[in-house]
């Protein structure tokens, strides 16, 4: 089977320092302190597939430089580079130009490494070619709406597996055009842009989000949970609230305000709003009466690693499993893919320290435990 292999090497930079996506603001983030992200998820993905080609062999056709060789590289995996040229600072018409090359070289999968503005440019270029390869994404961006990618690089390897034995079904998945300079100002303001087809792997894929249904009932219950998690909350603790309607909910109870798309401190009574990774640890003073409180993404299930990268794994291994406070609406928990909760975060420890069960507050003083993968 032949791969072609592309890496956004951009991808995910604006995640930890709070920019909530990189488009057009990459330099606001490197000077925020931003390193890369999207390298070491290709080095994972490549160095997992590396461990299966041998009783599944794969021929891999990859981009120039920072593109895929010089992962393909690190990976030790044998690979053929493009007849392309990429500069160091890459950009969209980069990703476009591969996939051009790629559809000529009739390879039967491409893999990217990246976010939903990877995902567009690929789409864009296949249309511009009037090809329809399939397409499957390791997720590397910030949100990730788009429902092409595996849920993380190891679960990409399973993907490509069942595609390369023909177990995987070819669907149809949604490609979403996100608004970051509108999400920025806290307006969530996405939209379908179009149709890439890919394998489906039940349980691998993670889907498109589902937006909470603006009606009196799924209010009522986000109230309802609000006022059982405030009643529990210790005077004298630090919150770090993650985004979402459910936890602004909370907000509202304690009379302070709430950055919807992204995360915040409570402390002492007042809110610290839009914080990145960095202002965080500067903000807490005692890891042991520090508490997370998350609400997982509708139908995808995933409660880190998707539009809460602020909430780092060295702040999620401070805090520990026992003070993440889970809160989904019934309707939510019921719409999640598998009815299995998911984390990514990029780091193996803290994902390991996740998995298992974990207590969801699912109205007032009602929970349910969920699992975790």
């Amino acid at each position: 089977m032949r791969i072609g292999f592309i890496v956004n090497p951009i991808a995910g930079m604006g995640g930890r320092v709070g920019l909530k996506g990189t488009d057009g603001v990459l330099k606001e983030a490197i000077a925020r302190g931003a390193t890369p992200v999207a390298p070491r998820r290709a080095v994972e993905f490549l160095h997992e597939l590396k461990g299966v080609m041998k009783e599944n062999p794969v021929e891999i056709l990859t981009c120039p430089g920072v593109m895929g060789e010089e992962e393909a590289k690190e990976a030790s995996v044998s690979f053929q580079v493009l007849p392309m040229k990429v500069k160091d600072e890459t950009t969209a018409e980069d990703t476009k130009a591969a996939v051009k090359f790629l559809c000529e070289a009739k390879v039967d999968l491409i893999v990217f490494v990246g976010g939903d503005g990877t995902a567009k440019d690929i789409l864009d270029a296949m249309r511009e070619k009037d090809a329809e390869l399939p397409v499957l994404g390791v997720p590397s961006g910030v949100k990730m709406y788009s429902g092409i990618f595996a849920v993380n690089p190891s679960d990409a390897v399973e993907v490509v597996l069942a595609f390369a034995r023909k177990e995987a079904e070819i669907a149809e998945f949604e490609v979403m055009d996100a608004d970051e300079t509108a999400i920025r100002s806290d307006t969530f303001a996405v939209k379908l842009y179009g149709y890439l087809k890919g394998p489906f792997l039940p349980m691998r894929i993670q889907g498109s989000k589902q937006v909470s249904p603006d009606t009196v009932d799924e209010k009522e219950n986000q109230m309802a949970i609000a006022r059982s998690i405030v009643e529990e909350m210790q005077p004298n603790a630090t919150y770090i609230l993650g985004p979402g309607t459910t936890v602004k909910c909370i907000a509202e109870l304690l009379g302070v305000s709430k950055t919807v798309l992204g995360v915040d401190i409570y402390k002492n009574g007042r809110a610290i709003l839009d914080v990145d990774e960095k202002k965080i640890l500067e903000n807490v003073d005692d890891w042991q009466k520090t508490w997370i409180i998350l609400s997982p993404i509708g139908r995808q299930g995933i409660l880190l690693g998707r539009g809460n990268q602020q909430i780092s794994p060295e702040i999620i291994k401070r805090v520990g499993k026992q003070r993440i406070i889970v809160a989904a609406t019934k309707s939510k928990l019921r719409d999640i893919e598998g009815g299995v909760l998911r984390v990514d975060t990029g780091d193996a420890e803290a994902d390991n320290m996740l998995k298992g069960y974990i207590k969801v507050v699912t109205d007032y003083r009602e929970w349910r435990l969920m699992p975790v993968r």
